[in-house]
């Protein structure tokens, strides 16, 4: 259920980039996050975030609300029930009127002040040709021991596996064309293969190392053992979709030269 709020064209224009930010009982992170965003895209022209309250049992909605008033750029989506990250971003990039894309988690571990890393990759406000997403790629993991080991192994496993050519899918800060993403099959959990699928369809990736912090607050609502268990039906899904892609695609025409008869 969308609720626009004051993130209206006449608010704060067109937007050619629109920010996509996961949450679900982040209350204690909506003010942080949101102050951080608006100072890391102070000067990329107009923008707006899509929060997605992914079934939250807290005051997460509540928060956004009280924040539109001074940060204009905000609109908040809600889930009637919690359907994973990767349903939460599918729906904010469909609710998206920018035609580049930006996503990041919504506890405070990704820090919205390296969202420029990736818009530098762009040439204005385009991809270059054939790049379709940006990925992010964390140094020096915020994360507890165990976590970081868990993500190794995945990482690991997933890379040699899909062959993406990525470091760390994990990583939330990702920027994408949205019309690619959305010709992207959808699953849930695909927000972990996203390099993969990009490949898949044709398009080149390029990475950029971002920062990592430490949850600003609040508890993660993932656990390690859930996500490995998930991870192998996934992981092997992913491998039977690059299988059976559509290999043929079409040849554009060349012109037909003046005077040419058709």
């Amino acid at each position: 259920m969308p609720e626009a709020g004051g993130a209206s064209g006449d608010a704060i224009g067109d937007p050619w980039l629109s920010i996509v930010v996961p949450m679900k009982n982040e209350a204690g992170n909506v003010g942080f996050l949101t102050r951080a965003i608006a100072s890391a895209c102070a000067e990329i022209g107009p923008f707006e975030a899509i929060y997605v309250d992914d079934g939250s049992t807290d005051g997460t909605a509540d928060t956004i609300r009280a924040l539109r008033g001074d940060f204009p750029f905000l609109r908040l989506i809600r889930h009637d029930r919690s359907g994973g990250q990767s349903a939460a971003i599918h729906t904010g990039v469909l609710a998206a009127r920018g035609r580049v894309i930006c996503t990041l988690d919504g506890d405070g571990q990704n820090p919205p002040a390296e969202i420029p890393k990736l818009l530098a990759r762009l040439r204005g406000r385009d991809f270059p040709d054939g790049v379709a997403l940006v990925a992010g790629q964390r140094v020096g993991r915020r994360d507890t021991l165990s976590k970081r080991w868990a993500s190794t192994a995945a990482n690991a496993i997933r890379s040699a596996l899909l062959q993406d050519g990525t470091r760390d899918t994990g990583c939330g800060l990702k920027t994408f064309d949205r019309a690619a993403f959305l010709d992207l099959p959808y699953f849930d959990h695909m927000h972990r293969y996203l390099p993969a699928l990009f490949a898949r369809d044709g398009w080149r990736i390029e990475h950029v190392d971002v920062a990592h912090a430490a949850r600003h607050a609040g508890q993660s609502n993932y656990a390690n053992l859930g996500r490995a268990l998930v991870g192998i039906h996934d992981l092997v899904g992913v491998m039977w979709l690059i299988r059976r892609r559509k290999k043929a695609r079409p040849v554009p025409e060349s012109p037909r030269p003046e005077g040419v008869a058709q």
